[in-house]
């Protein structure tokens, strides 16, 4: 069984500075959000000969409405 959701919200960086501040960029948002409720997430990387990219990606739902599928 999944989780439904509603929404994706996904926060990227791609220069040092920015990537290093990222979690608190999440967590900000998180605070600034109180009726979103995180029912999973994605972490990922990329690279090539001049950028690194970090991404994170929420997938959310209204609180309460997170209900599973039968």
């Amino acid at each position: 069984m999944t989780d439904c959701f509603s929404g994706v919200k996904v926060f990227s960086a791609t220069r040092a500075e920015e990537r290093n501040f990222l979690g608190e960029q999440v967590t900000m948002w998180l605070h600034r959000n109180p009726v979103v409720e995180v029912l999973d997430f994605a972490v990922a990387q990329s690279s090539d000969n001049s950028y690194h990219c970090l991404s994170i990606t929420l997938f959310c739902a209204a609180k309460g409405a997170g209900a599973k599928r039968p």
